[in-house]
């Protein structure tokens, strides 16, 4: 079944403007067919890609790298090794981004819960601030600031 560009936009919550971007920027698995008018034509499995092309974006992966991704598959079978360790070099990435975030979140989660106590306690007037915090006396103090 053919897909106009407003439909694949519809479908894969990316704008038409984006989606000649990736056209241009050589992102499809598959050139994208044109009819004799110029329209494009788009299929099921290119909506289908775009949804894993979005997510590689969404985690990180950098245009070129998703390229060379497509280039590969393009190239068809006898470099399944390659594409295997760009996808497993992207998922590493990934992987360290997610220890990050969650070591971010702790922090935050800590900051949350000293805010929350000290506004439940009436003592948000007591939580840090950097203009009203005395020097400290000795540089022992100051490395437990």
């Amino acid at each position: 079944m053919d897909l106009s560009i407003g439909e694949v936009a519809r479908r894969s919550g990316l704008s038409v403007h984006a989606l000649r971007f990736y056209e241009r920027e050589g992102l499809f698995a598959n050139p994208v067919r044109r009819l004799a008018n110029g329209r494009r034509v788009y299929h099921e499995e290119d909506v289908e890609w775009l949804a894993v092309c979005t997510k590689l974006r969404s985690s990180g992966m950098p245009l070129p790298v998703i390229r060379q991704y497509v280039e590969l598959a393009r190239q068809g079978p006898g470099n399944e090794h390659e594409r295997l360790e760009l996808l497993r070099r992207h998922e590493r990435q990934v992987e360290a981004q997610i220890r990050e975030l969650r070591e971010t979140l702790d922090v935050m989660r800590y900051k949350v819960r000293i805010y929350e106590e000290h506004i439940a306690r009436g003592e948000a007037d007591r939580l840090w601030n950097p203009s009203s915090r005395p020097e400290p006396a000795t540089e022992t103090e100051a490395e437990t600031a």
